[in-house]
């Protein structure tokens, strides 16, 4: 939870950034480009880094494309808005959650209630150092539909995986790759495994619909996953 990776290319122009402690996914297209999440608040300059590490700029990005409102996926999203105007797009039922009109996010309560483990109090001391207590909010987000979605560098296909959050959306791209978001992680700092995994059941706005997403990724046929925590994974 110290780095972030340099970008994987998983598959021609699709990019994987391992972050400290949320991924993020560049999508390039000759010199035009999408990126899916933005980690942390406190990620912003590796997050800008790593758009520069693929010879491209921030105020050249197509758009912003988030699966779900949570801190620590959407940490650049205010700043591309306001200081490079880039359109930041959600699932409609996550709109909410972006512009700050609602909170499906784990509360300081239920992670204080288990802090006294070793494994979590390092997780909450990082996520407080990053800016993981900000809540989300960028009143100028918008919506995405399949048909902006198609436009976009990487033509992402929208999964709906509602069920970590209410919008909770993962990207199908051309090549194969699965963009799972948090509907299917292959690590976490709470884990005590790898590999391919939900999160922990508090971080669920609604279980039995999350467990739904999990069959429809499932049934994507993904070569590989490339998740909002962990690894990216190649799929037998």
């Amino acid at each position: 939870m110290d780095s972030t990776a340099a970008p994987l290319e998983c598959a021609d122009g699709v990019f994987f950034i391992e972050g400290p402690a949320s991924n993020w996914i560049i999508l390039r297209d000759g010199r035009e480009f999408s990126v899916i999440d933005s980690g942390y608040p406190g990620d912003v300059g590796d997050f800008v880094k790593s758009i520069r590490q693929l010879g491209l700029e921030p105020r050249n990005m197509a758009a912003l494309l988030v699966t779900h409102g949570h801190v620590d996926h959407t940490g650049a999203a205010r700043m591309l808005t306001e200081e490079f105007h880039i359109p930041v797009l959600s699932g409609a039922a996550e709109h909410g959650q972006m512009i700050g009109r609602e909170k499906n996010q784990v509360s300081p309560r239920q992670v204080l209630g288990k802090a006294w483990r070793p494994r979590v109090f390092r997780w909450a001391r990082h996520i407080l150092a990053a800016g993981g207590a900000r809540p989300t909010c960028v009143p100028a987000s918008g919506v995405f539909t399949n048909d902006v979605l198609a436009g976009l560098p990487g033509a992402p296909q929208a999964i709906d995986t509602a069920g970590h959050t209410p919008g909770h959306t993962s990207f199908l791209l051309p090549s194969g790759c699965l963009a799972t978001g948090d509907a299917l992680v292959t690590g976490h700092p709470l884990s005590t495994v790898t590999g391919p995994q939900r999160l922990h059941p508090m971080f669920d706005h609604d279980g039995a619909m999350a467990g739904r997403a999990l069959d429809r990724l499932l049934a994507c046929a993904a070569t590989n996953i490339l998740p909002g925590h962990g690894k990216a994974l190649a799929c037998p």
